[in-house]
């Protein structure tokens, strides 16, 4: 699953120290499709309302942004950025960080039925090279999208990855909540939240927030508790 715990690099690794991630097999590939079409139907049917005090997707934009979202709220991102986020500048172009084990190839094959980049890294698979991969896609104009909490949790905690990739960059990060109000929530670590058809969703946007190309680590740090307090504000279980 998406991660910005990118610190650490290990795992499966060819000769030279290149990590492969695991790729989509065929039975992968196919789940993902029924996967994808299944999602895209119960999405055509829930309603969105948008609090975005801020302005942020009401403005156009004319540059990419890093979307930033609890690993929870995964299924019904794309949604919402079709409808409200996509940089009208550039189209919708966006890559998003999706973990490098056998559950992240499914779910890699799922984004990119929807028009998604998927970034293979995480804190325990190519993380340092999947942040460079990161970077890359943002200088080419692509919006970055983060669960900051994934893929092991704990849930509703930001890993110091995403304003390290902010940092890097110089982009925007953009906090943003999924508050369904009706969902099947699955037994796993951060209890996924699946959205039933004609369900209703509440997109809170959040205050923009920048990170300094010369921001100390203690710093960064400051900025990366204020992110998760915002983002939790926004937050509806």
């Amino acid at each position: 699953m998406p991660d910005t715990n990118l610190k650490a690099e290990s795992g499966k690794q060819k000769a030279g120290g290149v990590v492969v991630p695991h790729q989509p097999k065929w039975h992968q590939r196919l789940a993902a499709f029924a996967a994808f079409a299944l999602l895209r139907l119960i999405l055509f049917t829930v309603r969105c309302r948008l609090v975005d005090k801020a302005g942020t997707f009401s403005s156009p934009r004319t540059g990419a942004v890093i979307f930033c979202f609890w690993h929870n709220r995964l299924a019904s991102c794309m949604k919402v950025y079709r409808r409200y986020a996509t940089n009208r500048t550039d189209g919708d172009k966006i890559a998003a960080l999706v973990s490098a084990s056998k559950d992240g190839a499914f779910l890699s094959g799922i984004l990119e039925l929807f028009g998604v980049q998927p970034v293979r890294g995480s804190s325990s698979r190519r993380g340092p090279q999947a942040l460079r991969e990161m970077v890359a896609w943002g200088e080419r104009g692509y919006d970055l999208a983060i669960t900051p909490d994934g893929p092991r949790g704990p849930c509703y905690h930001i890993h110091d990855g995403v304003t390290s990739l902010a940092q890097l960059t110089g982009l925007t990060i953009v906090p943003v909540a999924f508050n369904l109000n009706w969902k099947i929530r699955l037994k796993s670590w951060d209890r996924f939240q699946i959205p039933l058809p004609f369900a209703r969703c509440e997109v809170r946007v959040g205050e923009p927030m920048k990170v300094s190309r010369a921001a100390s680590d203690a710093q960064r740090e400051e900025l990366r508790q204020e992110l998760e307090r915002r983002l939790r504000e926004l937050t509806r279980d």
